[in-house]
Order: C-alpha cells, then sequence, then structure tokens
C-alpha cells in the first residue's frame, strides 16, 4: 500500500489537513460556529463546478469562492445578529443554485463524485504542493494571530474594549476556513469535510482538558481518524470521506465508553 505513488499522496494531504482542521474547528465549536464550516463545505461545490467548468484547478477556485462565500456571511453577520442561520441559509441556497446550474448544463469535464465523495486516485503531486503551501501559510496566520483570536473566541466585547481589531481578526480567521475546508475536498470530498472540523474536537472534549491540551488532542484525533479512514478504504475499495467520517465517529463513541467505564 505505502509503495504506491496515489497513496503516499493521500496520505501527505491526509496529515495537512489532519492538523489545520481541528485547528480550525476548536475555535468554531467555542464560537458556536460550527454550521458556518458546514455551509462553506457545501458552497464549495459551486467553487469545485465553477473549476470544472472553465477548466481550472477546482482548488483554487474553490479557495475564491469560499474565501467570496466566508465574507459574505461575515459581512451579513452584521444585519442578522440574532439570526445568525439565515445567513448560512441564504449563502447556502446562492451556492447551491450556481452549482446546480453549472453541472446540470453539461459543460463539466470532469465528473464531480470524486469532489463529492472524496478519492484516495485524484490527489496528484500537483495538489499536494498547493495543499502543503496553503496549508502552511494558514497555520503561520493562525499561530500569528492565536492570542487575539483566543481572546475574541471568549470576550467579543472585551476585546474590543482592549482595543483589538475584532472585525480583521473574524475576517483572517472565515478565510482561514475557507483555504481549509478548499484543500480537504480532494480527501474528504465536500459532503463530508464537516466531519473532520468537528468531530475530533467533539472528542477531545470529552477528555476534559485545558485549552491548549484540548487542541493537541483534537490534531491527534483528527490525524487517527483521517489515517485509519485512509486505510480502510483502501482495502475496502470505497472513497475515503466515508470512511473517516465514520471512523471519526467511532472514536468518538470508544472515548466515550472509555470515560464512562473509567468513572464507574
Amino acid at each position: 500500500m505505502f509503495e504506491l505513488e496515489f497513496m503516499k499522496n493521500a496520505f501527505m494531504a491526509g496529515a495537512i489537513i489532519s492538523v489545520l482542521c481541528p485547528f480550525i474547528g476548536l475555535f468554531l465549536v467555542l464560537r458556536r460556529h460550527s454550521m458556518i464550516g458546514d455551509t462553506l463545505s457545501h458552497s464549495s461545490f459551486a467553487g469545485v463546478a465553477i473549476g470544472l467548468v472553465i477548466g481550472v484547478n477546482p482548488l483554487i477556485t474553490t479557495f475564491l469562492f469560499t474565501t467570496l462565500c466566508a465574507l459574505i456571511i461575515e459581512f451579513l453577520r452584521g444585519y442578522y445578529k440574532k439570526y445568525a442561520e439565515l445567513v448560512m441559509s441564504i449563502v447556502l441556497t446562492l451556492s447551491l443554485g450556481i452549482a446546480i446550474v453549472l453541472i446540470s448544463s453539461g459543460k463539466a469535464s470532469t465528473s464531480v463524485n470524486s469532489f463529492l465523495f472524496g478519492s484516495i486516485l485524484t490527489v496528484t503531486k500537483e495538489d499536494i504542493l498547493l495543499i502543503l503551501a496553503t496549508g502552511i501559510i494558514s497555520l503561520l496566520i493562525l499561530l500569528f494571530i492565536f492570542n487575539k483570536l483566543l481572546y475574541v473566541t471568549f470576550d467579543e466585547e472585551g476585546a474590543k474594549v482592549a482595543g483589538i481589531n475584532v472585525k480583521r481578526i473574524n475576517y483572517l480567521f472565515t478565510i482561514i476556513i475557507s483555504a481549509t475546508i478548499s484543500m480537504s475536498i480532494r480527501i474528504m470530498g465536500i459532503l463530508v469535510i464537516s466531519s473532520i472540523i468537528v468531530v475530533p474536537v467533539a472528542t477531545a472534549i470529552q477528555l476534559e482538558k485545558n485549552f491548549k491540551k484540548t487542541l493537541l488532542l483534537s490534531i491527534l484525533f483528527g490525524f487517527i481518524d483521517i489515517i485509519l479512514g485512509l486505510v480502510i478504504s483502501y482495502y475496502i475499495d470505497s472513497a475515503p470521506g466515508g470512511a473517516i467520517a465514520i471512523t471519526s465517529v467511532i472514536t468518538l463513541l470508544v472515548v466515550l465508553i472509555l470515560k464512562r467505564f473509567l468513572k464507574k
């Protein structure tokens, strides 16, 4: 298995994704914004459709489109402060409408299945370089704004009083979410990207550690889920997205059972 080029590419991409997805996922969960990840992951379908129609690498067009959607969400949140779910519905409706129109037109040159469900066969060296570059830049930005983002996450009003440019931090964070979702498509697939963003975090939270330990545990669980999911998908010849999603939920259940058993 490991001597195959496409599996090496898949594991490399998976390793990068396993760090960034739980990283942003923990902040999304603590801010009660986990639905933003779900909305942007489904909105990325339109970015893929645009890339397939115009003949550009779908990872690039997906990043550009999901970034636009993220900026729209952040902008509209100011107008619907008490009804944040409306913003998600508006963006999701627009994105899926665009995707359906483009895909149903028959102009897409490739099957969309690999983007919907993920694929270990379609990850190229070009994709790896793009994912690596995006991942490094996103991680560096996250580390640079980490303390401010942490402050904003727990006390947005207090952060404003302290002189932190909350709007700028929020916009930067939403762009990083877009980048992370865009580069996860090849492995996870559009339909289940949100699972690797949220479920490893949900698993780590059950261990009731402090923030930094929870963050590290989220990344560890994300790595385990993705690697096991890729191995399982190889041996049963299935799309990796589904295998990774199921693995992540099983990991959560195992932790819950062990926690209950140890308490007794």
